[in-house]
């Protein structure tokens, strides 16, 4: 038997990973978690160290695939997905700084786009069906996922971001392609883009529309993206030795990968979630109350400026509590255990630009605000509990170059573009416009399909 993922919500069927993908949102608008987690063994997970990066996707997604996707190829999958490399820099000691940023958009979740835009393929190709995929991003997400389901067959794409809260080459990796790919700047927030995709899904109006999504409320998202934290353990970490793993976290679905990663046996000693001046989850990890920030705050780390991360809900399951989309909590989750394995504090921009400066200065090595929000998490969770000799690993999420005017004030000079980058910069856009108004935006869907 498949394995079966489950809503938060509970009120939704289980399903297998294939209907979990396809539709994003459960229907009771939770979102799919596993019903079990399937285990790597200690000697599986000490293999890694000897295995390149596709085949470590490969040996970790496959515990999911299993009765969905063929082993041969879900091989060819994780080989054509994974054909960048995943630097680990050393920072000093035993602490290194994991860069994600190598991929066709320079952002870490093209670990998860490519591998998701293979499935849906796959999937859309065998049922001979058709979707629209609909996603919010803050930042990265967009750019990700319309390069990497640009031109697959049976998918059409929208796009929605905030006009206010994107650099120029985030925005333009994603509205610069056309085809199947539609981008839309909203004149708001992050969180209205994302609760106009959410109330999407949810529209019975809509039903006649095959919807998904490619945002961390797809499980889809998450399994990819707990690879790259057994990846960085097998390079840095004895067999068996737990690791601290600092993330940067705005939607919670790359720290989420990390508690994915926990759940398969990944031994980790404390997962850091820092976030920017949206400190909705570090004041509940401190008094057990969960207050949603509306509207979010923008800061330089504009990927992280989420005032609601739909994630807390499948992190407060692993904790044997429940919490609906809204953020309203039915049941408090073992707020103990919570605050034994993960740490959180919010970081200022001003503390974020200290973090640029301050990081080239004593290591030569250039940070973005993402993975500079991270290095201050991580420095804040030291000053109270010592590292010792365990090994860590920063997080940096993004290319400094989708922020050369924030690095160049701080460090003096601007990072080298990536290619792919530059070939966007130089492109013509093309995006709709729109407030952040849901009924302008069925409207602009039903007027589409």
């Amino acid at each position: 038997m498949p394995l079966l993922f489950r809503s938060t919500n509970g009120q939704s069927p289980a399903v297998n990973l294939r209907e979990a993908l396809l539709q994003g949102q459960a229907p009771d608008r939770g979102l799919y978690f596993p019903e079990k987690f399937p285990q790597l063994t200690r000697d599986e997970i000490a293999a890694f160290a000897k295995l390149p990066y596709h085949e470590i996707a490969f040996r970790v997604l496959a515990k999911y695939t299993d009765g969905i996707v063929a082993p041969a190829e879900l091989a060819q999958m994780c080989a054509a997905a994974y054909n960048f490399p995943v630097p680990l820099e050393v920072i000093n000691f035993r602490t290194f700084l994991m860069r994600l940023d190598q991929g066709p958009t320079a952002s870490f979740k093209d670990f998860a786009a490519q591998m998701m835009a293979r499935l849906f393929g796959k999937f859309l190709r065998e049922d001979g069906r058709q979707v629209t995929i609909l996603t919010a991003t803050s930042g990265d997400t967009g750019a990700a996922v319309a390069h990497a389901f640009h031109n697959i067959p049976g998918v059409q794409v929208i796009v929605l971001f905030p006009i206010a809260e994107v650099s120029e080459s985030q925005r333009k990796l994603m509205t610069t392609l056309k085809d199947n790919v539609r981008t839309v700047a909203i004149d708001g927030k992050f969180d209205d883009c994302q609760a106009m995709v959410k109330q999407a899904f949810a529209d019975p109006d809509l039903k006649h529309i095959p919807l998904s999504s490619a945002n961390s409320i797809n499980i889809g998202r998450l399994l990819p993206q707990s690879v790259y934290y057994f990846y960085a353990a097998s390079r840095v970490a004895q067999a068996g030795e737990p690791i601290v793993l600092s993330i940067p976290s705005g939607n919670f679905g790359d720290m989420m990968g990390a508690i994915v990663a926990r759940e398969m046996g990944l031994p980790v000693r404390k997962i850091v979630a820092a976030v920017n001046d949206n400190d909705a989850f570090p004041k509940f990890l401190a008094t057990g109350d969960y207050q949603k920030i509306c509207p979010s705050r923008n800061s330089l780390s504009n990927a992280m400026n989420v005032g609601h991360p739909s994630n807390l809900a499948r992190l407060v399951s692993v904790y044997g509590g429940q919490m609906d989309e809204t953020g309203k909590i039915s049941r408090l989750p073992d707020l103990a255990a919570l605050r034994r394995d993960l740490f959180s504090s919010s970081v200022s921009d001003e503390r974020t630009v200290a973090g640029i400066r301050d990081f080239w200065n004593q290591f030569q090595l250039l940070l973005e605000p993402h993975g500079a929000v991270a290095w201050q998490g991580f420095l804040d969770w030291t000053a109270q509990e010592p590292l010792g000799n365990t090994p860590a690993v920063i997080v940096e999420t993004a290319n400094p170059a989708k922020f050369p005017v924030e690095v160049q004030k701080v460090v003096g000079w601007e990072p080298d573009v990536p290619a792919n980058m530059l070939a966007s910069l130089k492109l013509p856009e093309d995006y709709d416009r729109m407030g952040a108004d849901y009924g302008k935006f069925k409207s602009y869907l039903l007027a589409r399909h």
